[in-house]
């Protein structure tokens, strides 16, 4: 068996705040899962959106540059507590701890791909999704919408149905549509449905798409109230395993100062 831990949409922003990832990067190193999974939208990108597009802003070269620069700040701070670990264990000639580390892309970092798309004569070789560096921090990086399955369970930023490729949104109807154990991100708060095959199987299906701290503009207040935090999953064996929730409060009164 082994053990999972799932880290839902960061959507860092330069302005938004960041002690959350150290608290998580300081998790990782005291549970010390054999997977680290992030679900994608680690990285906002709002130099890129779409609203951007239609209110007639082009791509600014700047508040890009600030984008990226929080974003690695981000994940230096996410990577920070295991890192010294491992160093650590280097000196002490301890076994060192070397999770594998999973990032599944979102449709946030895709920005930058349709950015490209959409504009290649000024943007092709200017900007990509390299510039993230998240495989230079160590992440296997999984293109956006392409599922990776890992221990028996499906992981992706979001499961898709139908012909026009819709996002699931549920978690039971993920395990009526993929018939398997699924993990995404991409919506606020957290749903979880439970059932079995009938060889006895069990499978569950996760939606989670929200660790960060700060309020989401677009959401009135009540919407704002969503549960934030990461998921550790337990017993991994062919897809069946047991899911723990860590709240954001938590992580914060464990790790916080």
């Amino acid at each position: 068996m082994s053990k999972h831990l799932y880290i839902p949409d960061v959507q860092d922003q330069p302005q938004h705040p960041k002690e959350h990832l150290d608290w998580a990067g300081q998790y990782i190193v005291d549970k010390q899962p054999d997977v680290v999974v992030l679900a994608g939208d680690f990285a906002t990108m709002d130099s890129l959106s779409s609203y951007d597009k239609k209110s007639g802003r082009s791509f600014e070269g700047r508040r890009y540059k600030k984008d990226i620069k929080s974003a690695r700040e981000a994940m230096a701070r996410l990577l920070g507590p295991l890192r010294e670990y491992q160093d650590w264990t280097v000196k002490s000639h301890k076994p060192r701890y070397e999770p594998r580390l999973v990032l599944t892309m979102g449709n946030h970092e895709d920005r930058i791909t349709r950015a490209v798309e959409d504009d290649p004569h000024t943007l092709e070789g200017v900007i990509s999704l390299a510039d993230l560096g998240y495989e230079d921090a160590g992440w296997e990086v999984i293109p956006f919408r392409q599922p990776i399955v890992i221990d028996g369970i499906a992981y992706c930023h979001y499961f898709t149905s139908g012909i026009m490729g819709r996002p699931v949104i549920s978690a039971r109807a993920l395990l009526t549509k993929k018939h398997m154990s699924c993990v995404a991100g991409h919506q606020q708060g957290w749903d979880i449905a439970h059932d079995r095959r009938a060889d006895g199987v069990e499978v569950t299906a996760i939606i989670a798409g929200s660790f960060y701290q700060h309020d989401e503009a677009y959401l009135d207040p009540q919407a704002n109230k969503h549960w934030r935090g990461v998921i550790m999953l337990h017993e991994v064996k062919d897809g069946a395993f047991q899911p723990m929730l860590v709240s954001l409060d938590y992580l914060k009164r464990k790790y916080g100062k």
